[in-house]
């Protein structure tokens, strides 16, 4: 399926491994240009060079994503770099469990308002992709953890949090034809991830998450990326305001 991003800009935060990574990567082999940031300079230099290969321009930055002023910043040099902006994806996150208040700050700084900020200075951008090529898209990447309670923790509730922002933002762009969706992936693997992290070191709780899920198994990154790009494409022009789930039935909820 042709999912219509060819020459199309994306930019793409925490974008250097892992899911982010992912998503980039099959922006580009769909023939989009890419702009990534991460805060590791030469990370973000060596995926630069990696979707750059790939055939399409591609623009890369290190950034901070709790330094608000630099992420607007870099948002604009993004736009600037590929010639116009079509789609925004915020997939950092400080990855924090736990509710210290360094947790809370934290999850705060870089899930919600990297997710904020970075879309407020999209939006000039987008808007006017909106208007001249009828499609826009900004998605965010949560987590099943915004469904599942076990204590108070900062990661699950601020996961949930960037799902209602999404969902008002939907409601109040969609005359303008900018689409916002949610992502929430459930346990995913690569080595150099938190998963892989833990199967290094706590083998035996590794094992009791493989069965909990039906499926036996995690997912990869590039399945994510796989649902992430599509929502973004103008192929699912009509889906705004949704969560989709993509956790291999590791749930139990039912979305209606």
């Amino acid at each position: 399926m042709d999912l219509q991003l060819r020459g199309k800009a994306a930019v793409v935060t925490g974008a250097t491994r892992g899911i982010g990574r992912a998503i980039a990567e099959l922006f580009a082999e769909e023939g989009a240009n890419v702009a990534i940031c991460a805060r590791n300079a030469a990370q973000v230099e060596e995926a630069v060079a990696g979707l750059q290969a790939q055939g399409v321009k591609a623009f890369g930055k290190a950034v901070d994503i709790a330094d608000g002023p630099a992420l607007k910043g870099f948002v604009e040099e993004s736009a600037g770099a590929l010639g116009g902006l079509d789609v925004l994806v915020s997939n950092a996150s400080a990855l924090v469990n736990g509710a210290t208040d360094a947790a809370w700050k934290a999850m705060f700084d870089v899930d919600i308002m990297g997710a904020v900020r970075s879309f407020e200075a999209a939006k000039p951008h987008l808007e006017k992709a909106a208007a001249e090529k009828g499609d826009a898209a900004f998605l965010i990447t949560s987590s099943i953890s915004a469904a599942e309670a076990d204590r108070p923790d900062a990661y699950g509730a601020l996961k949930a949090a960037q799902i209602h922002f999404a969902k008002g933002l939907a409601r109040e762009n969609a005359p303008k034809g900018i689409r916002c969706n949610v992502v929430s992936p459930g346990t995913v693997f690569f080595e150099d991830g938190v998963w892989g992290r833990v199967k290094a070191g706590m083998p035996d709780f590794f094992e009791q998450m493989i069965k909990r899920n039906p499926t036996g198994r995690m997912a990869t990154p590039q399945e994510i990326a796989a649902a992430a790009v599509f929502l973004a494409s103008p192929r699912s022009a009509f889906t705004t305001g949704i969560n989709m789930v993509v956790d291999g039935a590791i749930s139990r909820r039912a979305n209606f």
